[in-house]
């Protein structure tokens, strides 16, 4: 029963979707205000979806409706599956090894999104699609090697068991690289390149339109609500024992860290593909680095 409250409850479903689009909201309205604009009503994002998915998408082959009904449909069920697993309550829903559950989840949707734009019969498509990939693969080291470092440093692959007992240092250094990987997963500024409006569009989702860019902005706001969450329980080693309060405190450094990530994005310009790599690989991966060194210590693990 706990595990289907996780998916269908919370933090999944019911909790996720509206979440999302406050999430979503939240970033919009913080770049426009950053930008002396007045930005959208909190409505907004649930009316843009509502909105795409009643168009009708341009008609297509047999086959590649399918998949274009097939990858989003996938990457939404992989995020909320990743989002069950968070350890938000006390008793929240565990599994032995659950981080490398986790992990292997909140990576489908990017691989989904880089078939997407492989299908694409557009070079835009195709080029943010490779975009995607490079920017993924250099974003996944150091994510996942700070996830590695958690895990050797509280000496177990369940997250709730990571979440409580992970070394102070330890966590500090390791919450710094996935936060520092965070911009790139959610495709913001300064690592937007891959769906750079003013050069490709919308990258590998250039042919996407109606129901179907509908699934996937619905994917969108989960990855939003996974991620964040992500950060917030591993960066927090307490727990109330109150299901109401923790859940609370919770959604709220949720849209915290939504907060600074749009700061981030409207402070900052968009990187090339290039700088963006090389960004990961010495200040991502070497805090990574650092952490996982920190664990081997007394100290730190």
């Amino acid at each position: 029963m706990s595990s289907w409250f996780a998916l269908l409850v919370f933090p999944g479903f019911l909790y996720a979707l509206p979440m999302g689009w406050l999430m979503l909201w939240v970033e919009r309205k913080t770049l426009a205000r950053l930008q002396s604009r007045i930005g959208p009503p909190f409505y907004q994002p649930l009316f843009d979806f509502i909105k795409l998915m009643t168009k009708e998408p341009l008609p297509r082959p047999s086959q590649e409706n399918r998949f274009y009904l097939f990858l989003p449909l996938l990457a939404l069920g992989a995020t909320l599956g990743a989002l069950t697993l968070l350890p938000v309550l006390p008793h929240s829903f565990s599994l032995v090894g659950d981080l490398a559950l986790f992990i292997a989840l909140i990576e489908i949707a990017p691989i989904c999104l880089v078939l997407l734009g492989f299908l694409s019969r557009s070079i835009f498509g195709q080029v943010g699609a490779v975009r995607e990939a490079v920017l993924t693969i250099a974003s996944n080291l150091p994510f996942i090697a700070a996830l590695i470092a958690l895990a050797y440093a509280s000496g177990s692959l369940r997250l709730m068991d990571i979440a409580l007992h992970a070394p102070p240092l330890a966590r500090g250094l390791a919450v710094l690289a996935i936060f520092a990987c965070l911009p790139i997963k959610l495709r913001l500024n300064p690592f937007s390149v891959a769906n750079a409006e003013q050069e490709i569009y919308q990258g590998a989702l250039t042919e996407l339109d109606g129901w179907r860019l509908g699934l996937w902005e619905l994917n969108h706001a989960v990855e939003w609500v996974a991620l964040s969450g992500l950060t917030v329980s591993l960066a927090l080693p307490w727990r109330s024992g109150l299901a109401v309060l923790d859940a609370a405190i919770f959604a709220l450094l949720s849209l915290a860290v939504v907060f600074l990530l749009a700061c981030l994005a409207g402070a900052t310009a968009r990187l090339k593909v290039g700088q963006a790599s090389r960004f990961y690989w010495r200040w991502g991966f070497g805090f990574a680095l650092l952490a996982l060194a920190v664990s081997f210590f007394p100290f730190g693990g």
